[in-house]
């Protein structure tokens, strides 16, 4: 039966297939997030956050990519939109991992970036984002739990656990000693 039903489907023109295909595969929401480390800053280092309406927590530079847009170019766009911080897409690296999937059909396309925090100048609208600042990374302010939980995939922030085995931490290469 599978067979006659594999038969059925791939003798439809590419159109109808993609149709049905569309409407009984699962969809993801595809965002944009941007990890932005200043350049300058010694020790663990200093990382960007914003805080928005309600304030209640911290969150990343971070948005929804537009239908057809390449998730890099999203991610620098939010970048600008969010932060005032405009750079070339090219200038952002891809992060590892740099696809976080999240329960409910949620992706998150991460790059990274280093600025110098003491010349690059923050403009916030106000209404979208209430506040932009660098933060030390070993004393990050109150994280939204989507933050917290992103930011664990990357060793930083209170989800971290190194010595707990349901962590969230990326496991590390075994070594080669030998």
């Amino acid at each position: 039966m599978r067979a006659i039903a594999y038969g059925v489907f791939y003798r439809l023109p590419h159109p109808v297939r993609r149709r049905l295909v569309r409407a009984f595969v699962p969809k993801y929401i595809v965002g944009g997030v941007t990890l932005v480390r200043d350049s300058e800053a010694p020790g663990a280092g200093r990382l960007l956050l914003l805080r928005q309406p309600p304030g209640r927590g911290w969150g990343l530079p971070a948005g929804l990519l537009r239908r057809g847009e390449a998730p890099i170019v999203g991610a620098a766009r939010e970048l600008a939109e969010e932060s005032g911080i405009h750079l070339d897409p090219r200038e952002l690296a891809p992060a590892v991992p740099n696809a976080v999937v999240h329960a409910k059909g949620w992706v998150d396309m991460v790059f990274e970036v280093s600025v110098p925090a003491s010349t690059t100048k923050l403009e916030v609208d106000g209404a979208e984002v209430l506040e932009a600042a660098f933060h030390p990374i070993d004393d990050l302010p109150r994280l939204t739990l989507a933050t917290a939980r992103l930011l664990a995939y990357y060793g930083i922030g209170p989800l971290v656990a190194p010595d707990d085995p349901t962590s969230m931490e990326r496991p590390s290469l075994p070594r080669n000693d030998g």
